[in-house]
Formats: structure tokens, sequence, C-alpha cells
């Protein structure tokens, strides 16, 4: 769908200079800060310099002293204690975490997975059977779930199980009776961090209770790093320290596996979050899309390197193989939404068949969303007709509360405002749709539903040198609500013929006095080019060839001068 260019307003001329002046930046930068909502020197500061001595105190966390005293009493007590966590990146990462850091303290803690396709997401009535069976334990930590599981954590606590929910997804009407719920979600502060994030905080909270000299949280942030940008939660405050600190960690870690993971997805250095998000993240999150997810927990738990890299390969193994099973279920998906989706007459979509493998669907959901720009989902069947899907939003568009509107029809839901996974029966697939779509028409309008390219600066191309792009390096790591920033420059031609390259990517040339400026369009309508002059929309990127970098335009979108 064609995007409407949304120009940025200009800066207040009085709040540049302050902060060009206070935080000694200069106006490219300044006026970025500005559209971040950084408007003086202190604040430029903790932006652009994160440090983690700026984390709150652990105990800001909702029942997080409750979780602490507990967990420390059933270490002094020697109780059975076990992990169970989801199967996702997050869910994988925290449990890594807390496994790490109990061994650490002289504990050895199992860890449970359940499985997706046979057991689903969370605390299910059937991942729990199987993890008591195989743990008895006395504590339960759910890690990354838990929040909503009223009735499965009741079941526990009559089975005489302790039940400690650590997690960050949207809290249903009941609280669970659980021991503690540590879930920003349910505080007034820290809504934007993941599972990782709050496992750290309690480990931090653990450490001041009890202290270890020869542990070292920082050998952590790596870990919480990962769980972050993989999660797709906002990169803002402590999450930004965590993530800048992190990455940085990453290049250094003592973790065999993630080093191993590293190799394997040919991270290059430095380590940026977008290597996270397209590289690292989707060979975890392949191995619990396709069969267990407990490989993945393994490599990150692996100390001995050869262990590590025969983990690591079968890991980049099962992602080639999941993008196999990807690309047939988006050619069916698109299919299906090209025939049966109105753009002009329906707010959502919601699209479902037996033929679709279920560890996909998230990642089939965010393309078609994209796609069509509408909040989606994509349900798999099995042959009973159980199904299970996964659904991604749009801006203005939550999708719990909409789902909330849906309840009658579905076994089960939960997630974020932008994601969330559903369970229901085949039978019900036509009455949800119809109620989808009618909770997506109570709240969605002619704006919302048109798809908008956000431009954040101008730029003359002659401007563009190594030291505009070390400017807007100061701002990363980019992510979700602190993206990339979309550059524009208006009425350029490029200085010959476009080189096409694998029948659907442009190289170009601009030339700017007797500097060449060069440019790469992914996925360009290659025969549908406007012709020149052009406004062009585009990132900036550094592009390193035979140990030379020199900045490089990366276009997002070209339409004929206006």
């Amino acid at each position: 769908m064609q995007r409407r260019w949304i120009f940025p307003a200009a800066s207040d001329a009085a709040s540049l200079s302050r902060v060009r002046h206070e935080a000694d930046v200069p106006d490219f930068l300044a006026e970025l800060l500005l559209k971040r909502g950084v408007a003086d020197g202190i604040s430029a500061e903790a932006y652009l310099k994160p440090r983690l001595r700026s984390l709150s105190a652990p105990e800001q966390l909702p029942e997080m002293e409750v979780a602490v005293a507990r967990i420390l009493a059933a270490m002094d007590r020697r109780e059975k204690v076990v992990l169970y966590g989801d199967y996702d990146v997050d869910g994988i990462t925290s449990l890594a975490i807390l496994a790490r850091f109990f061994k650490a303290c002289g504990i050895r803690v199992p860890c449970f997975l359940p499985l997706r396709a046979e057991e689903g997401y969370g605390l299910s009535e059937a991942g729990v059977e199987r993890c008591l069976e195989m743990h008895a334990p006395q504590l339960l930590l759910a890690v990354d779930c838990g929040t909503t599981s009223v009735r499965e954590i009741a079941a526990l606590r009559r089975r005489g199980v302790d039940v400690i929910v650590l997690d960050h997804h949207e809290p249903g009407a009941e609280r669970p009776d659980c021991v503690a719920l540590v879930n920003p979600k349910c505080g007034a502060e820290f809504h934007y961090l993941c599972s990782a994030g709050v496992v750290f905080k309690l480990a931090h909270a653990i450490l001041k209770a009890r202290p270890l000299e020869d542990l070292d949280l920082r050998d952590y942030l790596d870990l919480v790093a990962l769980a972050t940008v993989a999660d797709i939660v906002p990169l803002v405050e402590e999450n930004r320290i965590f993530v800048s600190h992190g990455l940085r960690q990453m290049e250094r870690t003592r973790w065999a596996g993630l080093a191993a993971l590293q190799r394997v997805a040919d991270v290059p250095t430095p380590v940026k979050a977008g290597d996270i998000s397209f590289r690292m993240g989707p060979r975890i999150n392949a191995a619990g899309r396709l069969g267990p997810a407990m490989e993945a927990l393994q490599l990150l738990l692996a100390d001995d390197p050869a262990e590590a890299s025969r983990l690591a390969e079968g890991l980049d193994a099962h992602n080639r193989e999941r993008q196999g099973v990807e690309r047939r279920v988006v050619r069916d998906a698109e299919e299906w939404v090209a025939k049966n989706f109105n753009p002009d007459t329906q707010a959502s979509i919601v699209a479902g068949s037996r033929d679709w493998h279920i560890g996909v669907l998230g990642v089939v959901a965010s393309r078609i969303m994209r796609q069509y720009h509408r909040p989606t989902f994509v349900i798999g069947f099995d042959e009973s007709g159980a199904g299970k899907g996964s659904g991604r939003s749009i801006e203005g568009l939550p999708l719990v509360a909409m789902l909330r509107d849906c309840a009658g029809h579905l076994e089960k839901f939960g997630g974020h405002d932008m994601a969330a996974g559903i369970s229901l029966s085949e039978s019900s697939l036509p009455a949800f749709r119809e109620a989808f779509e009618a909770a997506a028409q109570a709240i969605a309008n002619e704006e919302m539903l048109a798809p908008r390219l956000r431009l954040d600066c101008e730029l003359g191309l002659g401007d563009i040198d190594a030291s505009v792009l070390e400017s807007q390096d100061l701002l990363e790591p980019f992510g979700n609500s602190n993206p990339q920033p979309v550059m524009f420059s208006r009425a350029v031609a490029p200085a010959g013929e476009p080189r096409v390259m694998k029948e659907k990517h442009l190289r170009i040339e601009f030339l700017c006095g007797r500097r060449r400026v060069p440019a790469i369009f992914f996925n360009a309508p290659v025969n549908a080019m406007p012709r020149p002059p052009w406004d062009i929309a585009y990132t900036l990127d550094w592009n390193v060839w035979q140990g030379r970098a020199e900045p490089q335009l990366r276009i997002v979108e070209v339409r004929h001068a206006e």
C-alpha cells in the first residue's frame, strides 16, 4: 500500500539552540533529539550516554520484596524449585539468566519449557502436568507467563506448589493466587520491561539482600539485551540502558553459547540491535517454532565451546527449515487475503487454515500486517479443529483490549497491545472474525488505517558525510519507540541508470558536485520507478568495503518530486 509521507514540523529555534549548546551537539543531532522529546542538556546526556548507575532500585517493581523473601527461604530450606518459561526468545533467555544466576548462587534449578504444538503457550494444563511429573517442585517460578493463568495457578496451589510469576504481559480482571506477581504492568512504572528485564531486577534484588562477591550482574547484560530487542519492547529509559551496555558486553561475552550463536549468524563487530532482530533472534526462535525449544535453551546454558558450536549449527539448520515453511505459509496467506480482504471496507484481517504450521504464524501475521496496514490474526488448525493463532497490530488499535470484546469466541488469549496469541476452535472462526472486525471498526478511523511514512529530518545529499553518520550513531540502539531516523531529500536525480541486482533490488548513485553518494533500494518497484527528479526517503548506514567505511543511503521509498 502506498504510504502518505508525514513531514516533520519545524523545530522551535530557541529549543534547538538550547539543546545544541547545552548538549554540545551539531544542529543535525539536536534536531533529532528534539524529535525524541529530549529538550535540554541533562536529558541529552542521559539519552546519549546511558549509565548503569541510573537503573532504579529493583524493589520498585510490584511485589518484588515478597518474591525475594520466598526465594531466599526456598534456598535456605533446600526446596525443589523449577523455572517454567515460554518458548520465545524472551522466555528462553529469561530462563537462561535465572538458571545461570542460581547456579552462581550455589543451587541448581531445573528449567521447563512447554511444547508449542502439544501443550500450547504458558501455564497450560498439559504443560503444568508434565512439569510436575518431571520435577515435583515445591516452588515454581513462572517466567514470561502466568499473569492471567488464574485456573492453572489455583490448581498448582491445591497440589501444594507455591508460584511466583515473573512476567510482563497484560493483566486480566482477576489476580492469580500466587505468592508474588512481579509484573511491571501491575504497577505505575516500568511498563516497557520484558521478562528478561524483570528477572535481571530480581537477581539484583536477591544480591542486595544476600551479596556474593564473585558474581557480577554485568555479565548477564548481553542476555538481557538479546531478549529486550528480540521481544520488540520499547527501547526507552532502562531498556535503553540494558541494550546499550548489553550490546557491548556481547562482544566479549563469557557465555560459550552466545559466542557460538554470533559466529553461526555471522554477526559483525560492533554488534547492533539489528543483528539481534534479523540474525540471532530468529535462530533462537526457530527451535520452538518447528519443534522443542529446549535446544535453544541448552545453547544459552552451554559452557563447552564444542557443544555450543554443535547446538548453534543445529539452530541454524532449524532456521533454514523455518524459512522454507514460512515462505509457503506467507504465499498461501497472501493469496487468501487478496481474495477475501477489502481495504475500502474492512479494518482487520483474520485468516485461518489447517495447512498452516503454527510455528510460523507470528512471523506471517507480521508480514501481512505490514503489507496491508491492518491488525491481523493468522490461525492454524489441527485435524481435530483446535486452533492457535498469532496477531500483530498497528498503532492505535490495541490487540488485548480488542480481544476482550471477542472473548466469548475464544478459549484463551493474552499478549500485548501490538502482539497477542489466541486459542479457538475452527467452528468459532467466522464468529471471531466478525467480532474482531466489529472491535476494530469501533476504534479505527480513516487516519489510523492509512499507512504513513514518518520523516525525521531533511538533508541535502551534499551534506551527508561521515560526521553526520557518527552523530546519528549516538542515538543507538535503534528499535521499537526509538527507530532509526528516516531522512529525506527533495528533487534529486540519479547520476546514471540504476543497476538491478537479483531482479528486485536497485543500486543507485547520486552526484553531488564531484562526489558520488551511493544508495541501495531493497525490494524496489524495479519496473515501476517514477521518472526523475525524485523525492527520496532513506536511512543512513555505513557501507564497509575492503576496510573502508563510507555513508550509504538505504532508500525506503521514492516518489516523483512534488
